[in-house]
Formats: structure tokens, sequence, C-alpha cells
């Protein structure tokens, strides 16, 4: 059975011999080297699929500063104002505390030129305030203290008294039992004397004159009864005026403590109203202060936003922005979050800056051209707005610098070097959707680095 050039099949009952054509092509010769060219790139084929690929994930983003400082700063108008005079202009090269721009003022309670002096004598109208308070204070200390030791003085005066109208009373009270008892011996004597008148052995005038001293006796002892009562209403007299006077200093030291209490009130509100005012000078002070709007660091003045003479300024407006002038350059670069999780402090990335002419093979870095050396030092612990993590790239030392033309906000894009593997393996790995391999560098290399160091 014989076979054509694309192996269909010959007929027996076809005479190869009829056809001259036919008789002049070397059949074996073309199959045979269709088999070895086949089997070549098929060689080829499967060899390139074991050849090393380095995986890598790949961020985009622009160039920044390392550190937060370096990068460039808006510089803000604190207070409103009118620009009245520019002392720089864009491009020119400034020094920290340089005036940038002069402003006035717009709002109308700042307008006055002697408002520091006015505001200082209104502050020294309150601390005379305070002073007056504080010497009405004092006053009513004194006289606080002198209403104490007078009530002490009268109270103890007036239990004085009541001392001496209850041992009146005492004396009283003894009186008047001895002018009971006199009176009961001379009641008992009378009638004695009665009977012996009676009897005829005293005379009328003897009865007459004893019946005088009974009554005399009678008499006194009247007078003693109304002594005690006197005393018993001189004794709560003077417990009254004990109370009165009492009561009356009580009432005063009251008066005197709560005028004080309300003085004191007067006082603090005072002190209070002048810390409000000094607070208020210092304002006016530093805010006399911001008219001249001063440069924050060494640098280049950039981007102003603000132009000519009496544009009017809100508060907290950018006015212009400054770009440091010694700064560190890194990379600012954004990853899918399916790649954060491979990403680490200390990693290598090879970076593609804008506007360097740049040949690249990801798989192959070593054999790239116009890449970049760079190590991962900071990766964020949160999404971005559009749900990629930021990632900080500083330059790697230990390769080639970075270009000296590189601005700031320039377009880069990143490649994380991760571990090698042959390339079949990475082209199941990305039909399949699955990440790169985690790779981490042994410690071992670490320490042997170190000691090498």
């Amino acid at each position: 059975m014989i076979y054509g050039l694309f192996g269909n099949k010959l007929e027996p009952h076809n005479n190869r011999e009829t056809y001259k054509s036919y008789l002049g092509y070397n059949f074996n010769r073309i199959h045979l080297s269709f088999a070895r060219i086949s089997a070549f790139f098929l060689i080829l084929i499967i060899g390139l699929l074991f050849l090393p690929w380095t995986q890598n994930i790949q961020g985009k983003g622009k160039v920044t500063a390392l550190r937060p400082d370096a990068r460039p700063q808006k510089v803000n108008s604190v207070i409103s104002g009118r620009i009245e005079k520019w002392y720089v202009q864009e491009g020119d090269y400034v020094n920290k505390g340089d005036t940038l721009v002069f402003i006035s003022e717009v709002k109308d309670k700042f307008f006055d030129p002697s408002l520091l002096d006015r505001t200082q004598l209104q502050i020294k109208s309150k601390e005379l305030k305070v002073d007056s308070y504080y010497e009405k204070v004092k006053a009513l200390d004194r006289q606080i203290d002198a209403l104490l030791e007078t009530a002490k003085l009268k109270i103890e005066q007036s239990r004085n008294k009541l001392k001496q109208s209850e041992l009146k009373y005492q004396s009283d009270s003894i009186k008047l039992k001895a002018a009971q008892s006199d009176f009961s011996i001379s009641e008992i004597q009378f009638e004695r004397y009665k009977e012996l008148y009676d009897q005829g052995l005293k005379s009328r005038t003897d009865l007459e004159n004893y019946r005088q001293k009974f009554m005399d006796k009678e008499s006194k002892a009247v007078d003693a009864e109304n002594n005690l009562l006197s005393s018993a209403n001189s004794v709560i007299n003077s417990r009254i005026e004990l109370s009165s006077i009492d009561n009356e200093y009580k009432n005063k030291l009251n008066k005197s403590r709560s005028e004080k209490s309300s003085t004191l009130a007067q006082l603090y509100e005072a002190e209070a109203e002048v810390t409000k005012m000094q607070n208020t000078f210092a304002n006016f002070s530093i805010r006399r202060g911001m008219y001249y709007i001063t440069s924050p660091q060494n640098g280049y003045v950039t981007q102003a936003k603000k132009s000519g003479i009496g544009e009017v300024l809100k508060e907290n407006e950018e006015l212009l922005s400054i770009m440091p002038s010694n700064y560190s350059l890194a990379a600012e670069l954004y990853f899918e979050p399916l790649d954060v999780a491979l990403l680490k402090k200390g990693q290598k990335v090879r970076l593609v800056f804008d506007g360097w002419p740049t040949i690249v093979f990801s798989g192959w870095p070593n054999s790239s051209f116009g890449t970049f050396g760079g190590v991962i030092n900071a990766v964020d612990n949160f999404s971005t707005k559009g749900g990629k993590f930021r990632v900080l790239i500083a330059a790697d030392p230990e390769t080639a610098d970075w270009p000296a033309k590189l601005r700031l906000n320039g377009g880069t894009v990143g490649y994380v070097l991760l571990k090698d593997v042959p390339i079949w393996y990475e082209m199941w790995r990305q039909f399949n959707g699955f990440p790169a391999d985690f790779y981490e560098v042994s410690s071992s290399n670490n320490s042997n680095k170190s000691k090498s160091k």
C-alpha cells in the first residue's frame, strides 16, 4: 500500500508508473525531513517549558519621597485675608522662615490698628477689678473674725449674768425658806401669847407688840417670796438674752459669710474674664504675625494656587506648594488584594520608570534592560478606595542608583520577584488562576551574610 504526500492512501489498482511526475517524487525523503523538523520543534518546546521562570507580581504607581516630611507640602493660610504682596515666584528656592506672601485683614473686628493696645487696657481694668474683689474678701474675713471675737465675749458675758441670776435665785430661795420658818415660829408664838393673854398672864400691850412682830415676819416672808419670783424672772431673762445674742451673732456671721461667698464668686468670674481677655490678646498677637506667610522648610516654590494682588484667601485655603530640596526617592505602588499576602518588608523589586528606555522580561529579570532595583519598605494594612493595597518601595543599596533626573509623581511599574519555577508550572498556575508561590528567604542565608560582613 502506497501513501501520498499527506498520508492519503493510493489504491492498489492505481499504477504509479503511468504518472511521470509521480515517479520523480521521493516520498521517503520528504517524510523523513518533516518528521525530523517536527521532532526538533517538539523537543525545543518541551525544553523551553522546563526553563526557569521567576514568578512576579506587578504593581503600578508613582514616584514619591521616602519620608513624609520630604514630600511636596501645601502652604495654607491659617487665617482669611487679602493678598497684598508676593515675595516669591514659582521655581524660587526658599529657606525655612522666608516670607512668601503678605496678606491684610478682611474681618471688620480686626481692622482697628490699636486693637492690641485697647485689649491690653481692658485686661488691666479687669485685673484692677479682681484686686478690688480680693480686698473686699480680706475685709470680710476681718469682719468675720471681729464678729466671732465679739460674739464670744458677749456670750461669755451673758453666761456670767445667767450664772449670777441663778445664784441670786438660790439665795432668794434660801431667804424665803428662812422667812417662812420665822413666820411659822412667830405664828406659833403668837398663838401662845394669845393663850397667855386669855389666861391673864400677859397684858394686852404685850399681845399687841407681839402681833406687830408677827405681822413683820409675815411681811418678810412675802417679800422673800416676791424676791424669789423676781430672781426666777431674772434667770429666764438671762437665758433669753443668751439665746438672743447667740442668734444675733450667728445671723451676722451668716450674712458676712454669704457676702464673702458672693464676692468670691464675683472674684472667680472676674479672673475668668481676665484669663479670657489674655487669651484674646494672645490670639490677636498671633494673628498679627500670620499676616506674613513664611516657608515651613527649605525647598522650591511650585504650583501657586492664587495669583495677582487683591485676591481673597479663605481660612486654611491652599496658597502654593513647596517641594523640599533634600529628599530620598521611593516608589508608591498599588497591588491587588490577592497578591498582598505574598508581600513582606525587605523583598526585592524591579522598577520601570516613565521616560527611561526599558526592555523587560518579567520572568527573567537578569535579562531585562533599563530596570532598577528596589526593596519593600512598608506595606499598608488597609486598602485604598480602589480596593488595592499601597506598598512603599525604597532604593536597593546593592544595585545601581536610580536616575538622578527622576521627579516626584512620575509613573512607575514594579515587579516583585518571587520564587523560580519552570515555565510549564507558571503557565498552568496562570491558566487556573492560582496565586504565585509564597517564597521566604531562609534565615541561614541571612546569618551567612551577617557573618561575611
